[in-house]
C-alpha cells in the first residue's frame, strides 16, 4: 500500500477536541481499515507536538521528552494511511515544520498532506481571549484587543494569537515545501448551520467518508458567555497567587468552566466589539485573496471566513452586568460546595474501608510480616492513588489510636 500522512496542524477553536476525541476512540476501527492513528493516551499527539517544538507546557515537557520521534517512527512503519492532529502545531517554526515532514517520510517514499481547519476572526479572536481566561490569564478583553491589533505584537499575547490564527503565514510554514494539491483547508461553518457539517468536511478531509465510525464526543471544549468569563476572570486575578497550577484545572478550568459555567446557555454569549469589526474583516478579506491565489484544495467555502456581522447588544466582558456575574458566582459556589461534600464521603469510606481491613488483619491469626507490609507499602507508593490511600490510611490510624 503507499504510504500517506495526513497531518493536522490546527487551528484551535475549530472542532479540534471533537475530531481528536473521535479518531481516538476509533483507532481500532480506523486499524481495520488501513488508517493509523497513533495515540496510546488521548494527549499523545499533545505531548509528540510540545516535543517537536520543545515547547514548555506547565511540567509536562519531562513526559513530551522524545514522543515526536517515536510518533514518527510508528508512522514511518505504517503501511498505509496515518492520522496525527494537533492546534498547536500551527505555532511550529519553518525549521520545525520542516523535521516534521522529513520525519514522517516526506522526501523518502511517503505522501505528505497538511490539513489546516480555520474559522472566522469574529468567532476566533473572543474565543482566544477566553481560551487565555481559562488558563489562568487576568488580561482584560480590551486589553487583549489592543496586544493583537498592534503592529509590532510585541507582547507573548499577541505572538501566540498570530502564530495560530494568521492563516497564510502558517500556510507558509508548512507548505512551503508541498505542493498546493497536497494542502487542505476545512472551514468552519457558520453558526446556525447543520449540526454534523463540520464532521462530514473533516471526513472528506481525512477520507473517512463511509468508516462507520462512533461519533458520540466524549471530550469537549465548551464555551463560555460575557458575564461567565468575567467571573471566571475575577478568580484568576483573586486566587492565582495562592492557587496551585496542579489544583486549577480540576478545579477551575474543568469544574467551573467546563462542567458548570458553560451550561448556562442563557448568558449574553462573548462576541467582537462592533467598532473591531471592519479591521476584521480588512485582514480576512486580504487572507481569502492570498488563498485562493495559492490554489489550495478548500474543503467547505473561503467565505465561511467572513464571519457574522456585528451583534446588535454587545455585551462587555470587561463591563459586565453584575447581576448576571453575581448568578454565575452562585452556580460556582454550589459546584464547589457539592465537590466538597463528596470528596468528603469519598474519603470517610476510604477511612472506613481501611480501618475494616486492618481490623480484619488483626484479628487474624496470620499477621503479616514486616516484608509483606514493606512490599505492600512499595507498591502503594508507585502510584498517585496508592499514595493517596497511604495518607488516608496513617490519618485513620492515628485517630483511631487517639480515640483508644
Amino acid at each position: 500500500m503507499a504510504r500517506t500522512v495526513l497531518l493536522h496542524v490546527g487551528t484551535p477553536k475549530t472542532g479540534t477536541s471533537y475530531l481528536q476525541d473521535v479518531l481516538f476512540r476509533n483507532r481500532r476501527t480506523l486499524a481495520n481499515q488501513g488508517i493509523l492513528y497513533p495515540a496510546d493516551r488521548f494527549d499523545a499527539h499533545f505531548l509528540a507536538a510540545l516535543d517537536l517544538m520543545r515547547l514548555p507546557w506547565g511540567g509536562l515537557e519531562a513526559e513530551a521528552v522524545g514522543a515526536w520521534d517515536a510518533l514518527a517512527a510508528k508512522v514511518r512503519k505504517h503501511d498505509g494511511t496515518a492520522i496525527i492532529s494537533h492546534e498547536i502545531l500551527a505555532t511550529a517554526s519553518r525549521a520545525q515544520a520542516g523535521r516534521a515532514l522529513e520525519s514522517l517520510g516526506h522526501g523518502d517514499g511517503a505522501e505528505v498532506h497538511v490539513v489546516l481547519s480555520v474559522r472566522d476572526l469574529v468567532r476566533q479572536i473572543p474565543a482566544e481571549w477566553q481560551e487565555n481566561v481559562k488558563h489562568r490569564h487576568g488580561l482584560s478583553y480590551g486589553a487583549f484587543l489592543d496586544q493583537i491589533r498592534d503592529p509590532e505584537r510585541a507582547t507573548r499575547i499577541a505572538t501566540w494569537f498570530w502564530g495560530v490564527q494568521e492563516l497564510p503565514d502558517i500556510l507558509n510554514r508548512w507548505g512551503h515545501d508541498l505542493p498546493p494539491e497536497r494542502i487542505h483547508l476545512v472551514t468552519v461553518p457558520p453558526r446556525g448551520g447543520p449540526p454534523n457539517l463540520l464532521w462530514k468536511r473533516f471526513s472528506l478531509a481525512f477520507g473517512l467518508d463511509g468508516v462507520d465510525l462512533d461519533l458520540e464526543a466524549e471530550r469537549a471544549n465548551p464555551s463560555l458567555g460575557a458575564p461567565e468569563t468575567a467571573l471566571v476572570r475575577r478568580i484568576n486575578r483573586a486566587a492565582n497567587r495562592e492557587l496551585n497550577p496542579a489544583d486549577y484545572r480540576p478545579l477551575v478550568r474543568e469544574l467551573l468552566a467546563h462542567q458548570t459555567l458553560s451550561r448556562r446557555t442563557g448568558s449574553p454569549r462573548l462576541a467582537l466589539p462592533p467598532d473591531a469589526h471592519p479591521w476584521v474583516s480588512d485582514v480576512t478579506s486580504s487572507w481569502i485573496a492570498e488563498i485562493e491565489r495559492r490554489g489550495y484544495d478548500v474543503v467547505g467555502d473561503l467565505h465561511d471566513l467572513v464571519g457574522e456581522p456585528p451583534v446588535r447588544e454587545y455585551a462587555d466582558p470587561d463591563n459586565p452586568s453584575e447581576k448576571l456575574v453575581a448568578a454565575a458566582a452562585l452556580d460556582a459556589i454550589k459546584a464547589l460546595l457539592l465537590e466538597s461534600a463528596r470528596l468528603r464521603h469519598n474519603e470517610e469510606r476510604l477511612e472506613r474501608e481501611l480501618l475494616d481491613t486492618q481490623l480484619a488483619l488483626e484479628r487474624s491469626y496470620l499477621r503479616p510480616t514486616y516484608r509483606w507490609r514493606e512490599k505492600l507499602v512499595r507498591r502503594l507508593r508507585g502510584s498517585s492513588a496508592g499514595r493517596g490511600l497511604l495518607k488516608v490510611y496513617r490519618r485513620a490510624r492515628g485517630r483511631s489510636s487517639r480515640e483508644a
